[in-house]
């Protein structure tokens, strides 16, 4: 599993949730958690998914939006593409044009990776995403929900079934 978390200026709430879900993630030993951040630019802190308190420490929100390079990341370090789910928590707003975000999208597709977006949350937990960015991702081949932590397990284990 691959989790994209968006830590620009407007997901300062949904980050640290993502931070909490990509640890409680981490210790089910079926899975291989990484934890991908990105802004205008991708860092990897994969390495400190295990402790909570340390990878929230290490997350700097702040910045512009770059959905696509934080897809296209998430395409080499994916190694057997049909067994890897890549989850994308985000607003969806989109600060680089469009059309390479859904063709990062539709690569991953392609390749047999199975892609979920999960829409931010405001402080209190009300969707709050671009929903025309997030209609033409599931279009790509991204299903698209705005759930609680506690719904996303649900959710992603009906998407893989």
């Amino acid at each position: 599993m691959i989790l994209l978390v968006d830590v620009s200026g407007s997901m300062e709430e949904s980050t640290i949730w993502a931070a909490l879900t990509a640890s409680v993630l981490a210790g089910v030993p079926a899975l291989r958690t990484h934890f991908v951040t990105f802004s205008t630019e991708v860092i990897d802190l994969t390495d400190r998914v295990t402790d909570p308190l340390s990878l929230l420490l290490e997350i700097k929100v702040g910045g512009g939006t770059h959905i696509a390079a934080g897809v296209r990341y998430a395409r080499q370090i994916a190694v057997v593409p049909s067994r890897t789910l890549v989850v994308t928590i985000s607003d969806f707003e989109e600060g680089w044009p469009v059309g390479d975000l859904l063709g990062a999208v539709r690569a991953l597709v392609d390749d047999g990776v199975t892609m979920l977006g999960c829409a931010s949350l405001d402080d209190k937990g009300r969707p709050r995403y671009s929903t025309g960015i997030a209609s033409q991702l599931v279009g790509a081949g991204m299903p698209v929900a705005a759930l609680s932590p506690a719904e996303l397990a649900g959710w992603i284990g009906d998407q893989v079934r």
